[in-house]
């Protein structure tokens, strides 16, 4: 069901429908594939290989978000030294590649640049179709490239193509972003907190 479906005249009703609809969304998301995307995650960094991440709009945003979570974040107390790009943050970059090739272009360009066989590429894409997405996973994975689709609404094309989908049951686009943001930053936090010394744990702010 979509959301909303009809017009609200109260703002605390629109909330209250949105924070179910948030709770039911969180708990759509297969904890397997959750426990299969962080030992793929934890693996990138540890092997010394390039995390990727990319998407469009509010989910560039996260994909910048993820950027410093991770890189700066899960190595807070660890010994990871965690190597990772948005495809989503050089502004110069994706406008260069979108006005002399195509808008379609502007993570693959990047990524035929910048990554390796055994590089893992995280996409946010709340349709799971956008084309330059698509594009990224489908090269990703002709190259050696594991890729985790964070995905909502029917999954899209990236739902197929990934090795890992973090799906979000959801018809809202802020609610799937909500949620693929806490999903980036449960991967970060699990991990540093994994790699920690136990003892410090308590001591420290996340």
């Amino acid at each position: 069901m979509t959301f909303p479906n009809e017009q609200y005249r109260h703002i605390s009703e629109f909330a209250d429908d949105y924070f179910q609809l948030l709770a039911s969304a969180t708990e759509s998301l297969d904890r397997s594939a959750l426990i299969e995307a962080a030992t793929i995650v934890k693996r990138t960094f540890e092997s010394g290989s390039t995390l990727f991440a990319c998407g469009n709009g509010g989910s560039a945003a996260i994909s910048n978000h993820l950027h410093c979570d991770h890189l700066k974040g899960v190595q807070t107390d660890t010994k990871l030294k965690p190597k990772v790009v948005s495809l989503s943050a050089g502004i110069e970059t994706i406008t260069a590649i979108a006005n002399d090739i195509s808008f379609e272009e502007v993570f693959i360009y990047q990524l035929k640049t910048l990554a390796s066989s055994g590089d893992t590429l995280i996409t946010i894409s709340s349709s799971g179709d956008s084309e330059n997405v698509v594009s990224a996973c489908q090269w990703a994975k002709e190259n050696g490239v594991t890729v985790i689709a964070m995905t909502g609404f029917s999954g899209g094309r990236s739902r197929k193509i990934a090795d890992v989908c973090l799906h979000v049951e959801a018809q809202n686009y802020g609610i799937i972003e909500d949620v693929h943001q806490s999903i980036m930053h449960i991967l970060a936090q699990f991990i540093r907190q994994e790699e920690m010394d136990a003892r410090l744990i308590n001591e420290r702010k996340f």
